[in-house]
């Protein structure tokens, strides 16, 4: 009877739920690089299936594609008016979300016939300093400053990030939308418009094949093009240059940038089925077995997939470092969420920086960087893990570090 009394005190207690979260953050502190960064990127099988061998499970993060047992997932029945707005949401935002694409069609016209902006200036900023060129992290802190196109909390746009949770707990702590609103003007800057013109071009499900279009590939070369005039892509030019990587040509360069993130390449046995565009940026989702999302590390991605209701923000993952609790102004993030009905237990993502310093910052961990790249980005500590096949980026993505 004794026995009975306390276990029953215990259940009354928590104290079941204790026990998990102890063993939880047990797990935690041993998987502190490698498991985490297969939960964070949707890879979480690969240790269990390889025994934890990097060469092995790098290679299959960058080789992983399913055939699809469901086409009901990716939801397109969402209303869209003839103005091109785009105003719907799984659960009611405090605004409506907003998203204007009447400039979308002229990034599909030849590259004659695009308008650009103006190219940055070079000046010293753009120089990769010596300390620069033999410390990996003080040139990703320096593209973190050359990033003029990042956004300001408050300002252009506002987040709620719910309540917090472990990455075993499946209830929703998010009462609304990740993203409360955006300014208008936002969607409007060259290479973010660009940018987001591309994420409807690839089918979500891992293992089919994607066929790009004529126009689609314009649109590649629009953004490749509109990018490679920003600060921070210029300051990647030049290091690249100083390590050997890349000639002086600049042509060569936008090529090898047009290569390394849009040539297709196989995930688990189909040929041209992803690419590291696609996988990083856009995400995929995950057939064997039960349904699972990888990649989809994009902040703008996360906000165009909630305006549609495709995306729902399930609230943050505790932070490592007790204490150190996410707000509005946070932009780095450790999230939880479905998208077309499928969860990601665990992402992490970069709030409100642009397009061009996160294809900045893969690329230079990609070329100069291993698997794991501690580094600082402003006031955040982060590791950008960057997954390899061979000679393609199979996945890339930060990790907010303690």
């Amino acid at each position: 009877m004794e026995g009975l009394v306390k276990g029953l005190l215990n259940v009354a207690l928590g104290g079941d739920d204790d026990r998990n979260q102890r063993q939880e953050d047990g797990t935690d502190e041993r998987s502190r690089s490698t498991s985490w960064a297969q939960v964070v990127s949707g890879e979480e099988d690969h240790e269990q299936q390889y025994g934890g061998n990097n060469n092995n499970r790098r290679s299959e993060v960058a080789n992983e594609g399913y055939e699809d047992g469901r086409q009901g997932g990716y939801n397109q029945s969402q209303p869209e008016s003839e103005d091109g707005w785009e105003t719907v949401g799984k659960k009611p935002p405090r605004r409506h979300q907003q998203v204007r694409k009447d400039n979308w069609d002229n990034f599909k016209r030849p590259a004659s016939e695009q308008e650009y902006s103006n190219e940055v200036e070079d000046n010293s900023q753009l120089e990769p300093s010596q300390t620069e060129l033999n410390d990996l992290g003080k040139a990703c802190n320096k593209l973190w400053e050359l990033d003029y196109n990042r956004l300001t909390p408050g300002k252009d746009y506002e987040i709620d990030c719910g309540e917090g949770k472990k990455s075993y707990q499946k209830q929703d702590m998010a009462e609304g939308s990740l993203f409360t609103w955006l300014t208008e003007d936002v969607l409007k800057k060259p290479t973010i418009s660009r940018f987001c013109s591309l994420l409807d071009n690839y089918n979500p499900h891992e293992g089919y094949k994607e066929l790009v279009t004529s126009q689609e590939k314009q649109e590649q070369a629009a953004f490749i093009e509109e990018i490679c005039r920003t600060a921070p892509i210029k300051y990647l030019y030049k290091y690249l240059c100083a390590k050997g990587v890349v000639s002086g040509d600049y042509q060569e360069f936008k090529r090898l940038l047009t290569s390394l993130w849009f040539d297709l390449y196989g995930r688990g046995g189909t040929s041209s089925c992803s690419s590291a565009f696609e996988h990083v940026f856009v995400g995929e989702i995950k057939n064997r077995g039960e349904q699972s999302v990888s990649g989809f590390h994009n902040w703008l991605q996360f906000y165009m997939e909630e305006a549609k209701g495709r995306v729902d923000y399930q609230g943050y993952i505790f932070p490592r470092r007790r204490g150190e609790t996410p707000d509005s102004e946070t932009q780095l993030l450790t999230l939880q969420f479905e998208w077309n009905g499928v969860l990601k237990s665990v992402s992490s993502t970069m709030i409100g920086v642009s397009p061009e310093f996160e294809i900045a910052l893969y690329t230079l961990c990609f070329y100069m960087g291993g698997e794991d790249n501690y580094v600082e980005l402003g006031p955040y500590y982060v590791n950008i893990k960057c997954y390899r096949l061979g000679n393609k980026l199979g996945s890339a993505f930060p990790i907010a570090e303690s």
